[in-house]
């Protein structure tokens, strides 16, 4: 996976970009951006997860893959943005990081070991050492996935002739659709799946991913109070404003409601190319990212 919020693509841009969900794939084309679109999946063919399989159905996804690219046979490079509950996001703070590469790993490795659910030495890890004025602690933004998952979420694009390269998350992604203001965070709805993000400035200080029931407003109020709690205490200040993505057409309702519960700017998130979705807000920002 790319490294959070970098550009390290010394390759030439990816074909196309694509990202996957339950439901289905959005996807965009290199150089027609504002013509992103969406495929369904004909029948159920993801079930989203840190610890299983997350394909159920091959076949039906390549089906979906085979219907966006043309098929010559020509191999194109691609992008995949996947759903934010298969791997894990964590922000690590360190009083020193090292510089060397490999005593970096070997430190995020350890640091994850204890809070993730699969094999931390066979999984695939990436980190972002984000900069930092002053003295203090050093944030360090970890992915990690089981490479079995990542390698079987692949397998249908290779067979359909694309390569992939370029591999991040779905909220990571979309980050980039996000102006930086002060201390902000971001509630980002995918089907029962809940990601919020803190944000000082343009660094991230706290990731949190969490599957609900049923989604209901009062299960996702139990992820964003103390969530709000935790910027009082530990940054010592409250968010400036409130980002909502994915909440559909509750959103303007939930906005005005929470904007009054906890005392805060609420807003939609955007995009220069629509407004983000559930099934397609990684992509978005992935599009911003390379415009």
């Amino acid at each position: 996976m790319p490294v959070p919020f970098a550009h390290l693509f010394n390759d030439p841009p990816p074909a196309f970009a694509f990202e996957l969900s339950e439901t289905g794939i959005a996807y965009a084309r290199r150089g027609a951006a504002e013509q992103h679109a969406f495929k369904a999946f004909e029948s159920p063919a993801l079930k989203v997860s840190p610890v299983h399989d997350n394909v159920q159905n091959a076949e039906a996804i390549k089906s979906a893959i085979d219907s966006i690219v043309p098929q010559d046979g020509k191999r194109r490079r691609a992008a995949l943005i996947l759903p934010d509950y298969c791997g894990r996001i964590a922000v690590l703070d360190f009083d020193s990081f090292p510089s060397a590469a490999e005593e970096q790993r070997s430190l995020v490795r350890f640091r994850m070991k204890k809070s993730v659910p699969f094999d931390v030495d066979s999984a695939i890890v990436a980190y972002h050492a984000q900069h930092r004025s002053g003295k203090g602690k050093i944030d360090v933004v970890v992915a990690i996935m089981a490479r079995e998952i990542v390698t079987r979420y692949e397998a249908p694009f290779r067979s359909s002739a694309l390569v992939p390269g370029d591999i991040t998350t779905s909220s990571l992604a979309m980050l980039h659709c996000v102006q930086p203001d002060g201390l902000t965070l971001v509630a980002k709805l995918s089907g029962r799946t809940l990601s919020a993000m803190v944000l000082d400035g343009g660094t991230l200080k706290l990731f949190r991913c969490i599957e609900m029931e049923t989604a209901s407003r009062e299960e996702i109020e139990t992820v964003l109070h103390p969530t709000f709690v935790y910027v009082e205490d530990e940054l010592k200040s409250t968010p400036r404003r409130l980002l909502l993505c994915g909440f559909g057409a509750d959103s303007q309702d939930l906005a005005r409601e929470w904007q009054s519960q906890w005392n805060v700017e609420v807003d939609l998130l955007r995009s220069r190319f629509g407004a983000p979705s559930q099934t397609d807000a990684g992509l978005l920002g992935y599009l911003e990212s390379q415009s």
